[in-house]
């Protein structure tokens, strides 16, 4: 029999068999009526996922590239901008706003603390205001949801634009694009949003398009993708078949209710949290609802995070997600974004157990599987 592989990274993450015999299906023509009635139909899924009555722009891209798509338009060399980082993704925007020329204030903490609104506001003041303000919503790297509303809310107050980065929590955890008054939504297909990898999406406010930049971009420009987008076109060729397959994942996001889709990765995040504990091990990410996208865990004392990490995949078939940066080998992560349900949590957990034991670590079986299903079945959002 071939092994049998089990995926619990935040990113990538599996992908429905629905999804994937989208991707099955024969390529057509990107500029032809097949392709273009997909299209259509996922550009409105997406208006609703971000909830915006804005037009969202879809790239052929990373969620890297949604990235980009903000910066290119609206940095010019010189602006003064302040990057909030808590963690790897944090970094990702400081790096990407120097290679633009920009101005880059960066608001920093340790890896695992959750940004303060008092914080934004005393750099903003500090730094004499600046032309927009880079969050992370979910930091993946650590586990961490950020309150983006109030952090947003400050930089509004400042007179800055705020830009969002949302590729780990669109269609995890409540995301309010137009209520929050997010000036940029920046996001990835292969994370809750249960496709493959290549496909990045960006919603953009009235406030933020006028504000545009003087910085070169040419394939992440607003204006031809807009336009292109307003015929239901592409300004360049798209990855129809990804397309298709996320037209597919947004109907059944949209289908069961992103209310549900939240309360379900609540209850998730519950259970992989109740379970760990059980075990005897500590939690690096917060121990609270807002957790809801990834678990972070520390490695126990005595154990090789990367052994660890090894085995479970070599032996078990079972993937997590390591430590980055500096929390390499101090941590490891459990993602339970997109399409999971709580025994795809306790198969993570029993491999994790049985990887620890073969370890030699001082765990207590046979109890992170129960306490996990009476976490998932027992409390309610």
């Amino acid at each position: 029999m071939p092994e049998k592989r089990y995926l619990f990274t935040p990113g990538p993450t599996p992908v429905p068999p629905e999804v994937l015999a989208a991707l099955a299906q024969p390529i057509v023509h990107h500029r032809g009526p097949d392709f273009r009635i997909v299209y259509e139909r996922c550009l409105a899924r997406l208006k609703d996922v971000f909830r915006t009555e804005r037009e969202v722009m879809l790239f052929t891209a990373s969620g890297t590239g949604a990235f980009e798509s903000a910066i290119a338009n609206l940095v010019s060399p010189g602006d003064r901008v302040v990057a909030v980082t808590a963690g790897a993704f944090g970094e990702r925007w400081v790096a990407m706003g120097e290679a633009f020329g920009a101005d880059v204030v960066p608001l920093r903490y340790e890896w695992g603390e959750t940004p303060s609104p008092d914080d934004l506001a005393s750099t903003l003041a500090e730094a004499g205001g600046a032309k927009a303000v880079f969050l992370v919503h979910s930091e993946t790297s650590t586990g961490v949801v950020a309150d983006v509303q109030a952090l947003a809310a400050v930089a509004r107050e400042a007179g800055a634009l705020s830009i969002v980065d949302a590729v780990s929590s669109l269609g995890a955890v409540p995301l309010e694009t137009d209520k929050w008054e997010l000036d940029v939504v920046a996001t990835g297909s292969q994370k809750a949003l249960m496709c493959p990898p290549g496909l990045a999406m960006t919603a953009v406010s009235e406030g933020a398009y006028a504000a545009q930049g003087t910085g070169a971009r040419f394939y992440y420009d607003w204006d031809s993708t807009l336009k292109a987008q307003a015929a239901f076109d592409a300004a360049f060729t798209p990855a129809v078949s990804l397309v298709a397959a996320l037209d597919v994942a947004l109907g059944l996001i949209l289908d069961g209710g992103l209310e549900a889709a939240f309360e379900r990765h609540v209850r998730l995040g519950r259970a992989c949290r109740e379970g760990i504990k059980a075990m005897g091990l500590e939690l690096f990410s917060p121990d609270d609802d807002r957790a809801a996208v990834v678990t972070a865990i520390r490695v126990p004392e005595g154990v090789d995070g990367t052994e660890l990490l090894l085995l479970l995949r070599d032996r078990h078939g079972v993937t997590l997600a390591p430590g980055q940066g500096a929390l390499k080998g101090k941590i490891f992560r459990i993602g339970h974004i997109g399409w999971f349900d709580v025994f795809d949590i306790t198969t993570a957990l029993a491999a994790v157990e049985l990887a620890l034991t073969e370890l030699g670590a001082d765990v207590e079986r046979g109890v992170a599987v129960t306490r996990a299903l009476e976490a998932f079945e027992h409390t309610r959002v």
